[in-house]
């Protein structure tokens, strides 16, 4: 009985940071899907990164696109910075662990793509470095964070969005960047495609 009263205490969390991220996300979550859609109609492609859990996200993501959400349509350009491990771990062995997605940018991104820097603490140095990078190559950051943004918030510039998760609880915070993963996704396939028939 505890353990099921523990699920249920888990499921009510879930359920009050939602209505909560409800109020104040809608706006920014539709103002990243736009720049998005920009950088897609004008050739771009979307980098995501990320560590542990939000690395998942950024692979989810980057899936998403390149092959299908919820509808048929063709494949769209994103490339997610975690999946390689040859290049991640001799980025980190060479040089530093802080550097292993700020390389990938600087070798892979253009002036007009998207950078999806997703971090709970906002304070993943390594997801800071590919903030700097992308910046330096001219792309737009759009950020996922949680609590008070940490210091990605101080790496934002005046293009880039923020969506950052009302609440202090590291799951609650992921659980809304998945909802809100799906988001963009609906948002960018709606916007490209039209309506489902």
């Amino acid at each position: 009985m505890e353990s099921e009263q523990r699920i249920y205490g888990h499921f009510m969390a879930g359920i009050e940071t939602k209505q909560t991220a409800a109020e104040v996300l809608p706006a920014v979550i539709a103002e990243a899907a736009d720049k998005m859609v920009h950088c897609l109609v004008n050739g771009g492609k979307i980098l995501t990164c990320g560590n542990g859990g939000s690395a998942g996200d950024a692979q989810h993501f980057s899936s998403e696109l390149l092959n299908r959400f919820e509808r048929e349509r063709p494949p769209l350009p994103a490339i997610a910075l975690t999946t390689d491990s040859s290049t991640l771990t001799s980025i980190a062995n060479d040089y530093s662990y802080n550097e292993v997605f700020s390389k990938q940018v600087m070798a892979l991104g253009n002036d007009g793509d998207i950078l999806l820097a997703i971090s709970t603490s906002g304070n993943s140095g390594n997801v800071i470095h590919a903030i700097e990078a992308a910046h330096e190559r001219g792309m737009t950051v759009v950020s996922m964070t949680g609590r008070e943004g940490g210091e990605m918030v101080r790496y934002q510039q005046s293009n880039d969005v923020e969506i950052r998760v009302p609440s202090k609880s590291t799951a609650r915070i992921q659980e809304i960047h998945l909802l809100t993963i799906h988001c963009l996704c609906d948002l960018i396939d709606h916007q490209l495609f039209g309506s489902e028939e």
